[in-house]
């Protein structure tokens, strides 16, 4: 069976390209869905004295959705340096606002910057809408991946979050794991033999520091779960299905490839390998 290593030279014709959409056309429907939360924050931002006192309104907002959209807007106004996964969490408002509230840009900044921009502001409007679409591409990949991977092995069990949903963790499926947290995309069984645990990923664009993060991850996720297979005499395999143009930016096929060729129970493909390379005899051996 040829390596991962030897299709890099015609790697362009192994990868899969996700759609993707054609901006000014998103700027009819970005304004169309952002318009209610650039309202609702215009008015929160009226009969605020502060910036701390806009966030804890924000904050009370019961509504998931237009809470998070409306930290997203907050962030960009008032607090660029504070995480939106941490302005996201409810509980922490209060915390937020004593940690980080000096940092605020004072309210009556803000209001002068909102009230400059037309409503609703269509360059804000489209970098919202980006965030609509993250994750997208990945969970297309998982789902065209379960697809592939069932066509080929029908009696097999093959399970996962297919689109969203609760990551694997290997705690729950291993005795003992060493990092019970650890959380793997799909897993491959036969009745109660785990044949495969599965970590899938699509790099639409990604170099330097994020790349070494990336493979040295599933490098080291890799290593921990064949220690403990070895430990505990488990056949089980490891597949990396990896895919995207970022595949080919930087040193990342090369550093899969080693990460492929450092165990004969570890394979790294694309969703066009799948078919060819994901064998039965592998899985079994």
């Amino acid at each position: 069976m040829n390596k991962f290593s030897d299709y890099k030279d015609e790697g362009a014709n192994w990868i899969t390209l996700a759609t993707g959409e054609f901006y000014p056309d998103i700027l009819v429907d970005a304004c169309n869905l952002y318009r209610p939360v650039l309202e609702l924050f215009s008015q929160l931002l009226k009969k605020s004295e502060g910036s701390s006192r806009l966030f804890m309104q924000i904050s009370e907002i019961k509504q998931p959705w237009m809470r998070i959209q409306l930290c997203r807007v907050f962030r960009k106004y008032v607090s660029p340096a504070t995480p939106v996964e941490m302005l996201k969490t409810k509980s922490k408002a209060k915390w937020i606002c004593e940690e980080f509230g000096k940092q605020f840009r004072p309210i009556v900044e803000v209001q002068k910057a909102f009230l400059s921009r037309p409503m609703p502001d269509e360059a804000l409007c489209a970098l919202l809408w980006e965030y609509k679409s993250r994750g997208q591409k990945g969970y297309d990949l998982t789902e065209r991946m379960f697809e592939l991977l069932r066509s080929k092995f029908p009696d097999l069990d093959i399970t996962g979050p297919e689109r969203a949903g609760r990551d694997i963790l290997l705690g729950e499926v291993f005795e003992d794991y060493p990092k019970p947290d650890r959380p793997a995309d799909f897993m491959i069984k036969q009745g109660d033999d785990i044949l495969a645990i599965g970590f899938a990923r699509y790099d639409g664009d990604r170099g330097g520091a994020q790349e070494d993060d990336r493979t040295g991850g599933n490098r080291n996720a890799a290593n921990e779960l064949l220690e403990y297979a070895k430990g505990k005499d488990l056949r089980t395999k490891i597949i990396f299905v990896n895919d995207g143009p970022g595949l080919l930016l930087g040193s990342m096929w090369n550093d899969y490839s080693y990460i492929e060729d450092s165990s004969d129970d570890i394979l790294v493909v694309t969703l066009r390998m799948i078919m060819d390379r994901v064998t039965l005899e592998w899985l079994k051996s």
